[in-house]
């Protein structure tokens, strides 16, 4: 074989062998950009820490008794009025016996100043600062109805017969002596139940300044009958929508009155501005 033909087989291998080599980089996919997977930061733990609760629903006035237990609560969530079982591991102990100031519900954090030591009594406790108990004999057609239950807030409505001037007959005179006094209690019943029938009681206590305590003894002494005049939340209640229309209410009908009292007969005289 001459040189000529040597020197054009080389050249062709070594055409066909970059052919080759051009064909395959072209055949493959190019490759992919590199997925990095970088683990999230892990969330610190929860730390949780037992504090007494109660185990069922307490209505105010009931018991203790045998309805506190500790519960794991998140620690961040801890105010300074809850009882922790690291500071005070014989709590539920030590509040035997107590008496619930106000209803609690089943897992509700309890609170000590809620509680009532059982050696004091619970009228004096859940009665605010200046504040005084009066009882009043009612029956089911002066309560409106049986339906004036504890925290209810009532009007006090004197009715009492006086003879006529001229001496015939008599007439009866009605009489709004006392507005928007909460309901204490209806004889022992200090709460009602949900889904439970009330028992209409004899004796409303009800939460009263001095004055008008002394007021509604002597409307009790001269009174024919007291009825309790059931009024609505909206216009009873600090905050409500109607009770500064009550305080208005009250402030107009006391200015410009004068009360007179001759022989043991009271009567109020409007002054002219």
């Amino acid at each position: 074989m001459s040189l000529a033909r040597i020197a054009v087989v080389a050249v062709a291998l070594v055409a066909a062998a970059g052919a080759g080599f051009v064909a395959l980089n072209l055949s493959q996919p190019e490759p992919s950009e590199p997925v990095i997977i970088t683990a999230a930061p892990a969330e610190p733990p929860i730390k949780l820490v037992d504090v007494l609760v109660t185990t069922t629903d307490l209505a105010m006035g009931a018991s203790v008794e045998a309805v506190l237990d500790w519960q794991k609560w998140p620690e961040d969530g801890i105010g300074p009025t809850l009882i922790l079982k690291s500071d005070r591991p014989e709590a539920i102990a030590e509040l035997k016996g107590s008496i619930a100031r106000q209803s609690f519900f089943a897992g509700e954090p309890v609170r000590e100043a809620k509680l009532i030591r059982a050696d004091r009594g619970f009228m004096s406790a859940i009665l605010p600062a200046g504040k005084r108990a009066v009882a009043v004999q009612i029956a089911a057609d002066t309560s409106a109805g049986g339906f004036v239950l504890p925290n209810d807030h009532v009007d006090i409505i004197m009715t009492r017969r006086t003879a006529n001037s001229d001496g015939r007959g008599e007439q009866v005179i009605t009489e709004t002596v006392l507005r928007n006094l909460r309901v204490l209690a209806i004889d022992q019943t200090i709460e009602d139940k949900d889904g439970e029938k009330v028992v209409v009681g004899s004796t409303a206590t009800l939460e009263v300044d001095p004055d008008q305590a002394e007021a509604l003894t002597a409307a009790q002494q001269i009174a024919d009958r007291l009825v309790l005049s059931l009024r609505s939340l909206a216009d009873s209640v600090p905050g409500s929508p109607g009770y500064a229309a009550f305080l208005l209410a009250q402030e107009n009908s006391q200015r410009g009155k004068i009360k007179v009292v001759r022989y043991g007969q009271s009567t109020d005289i409007t002054t002219s501005k």
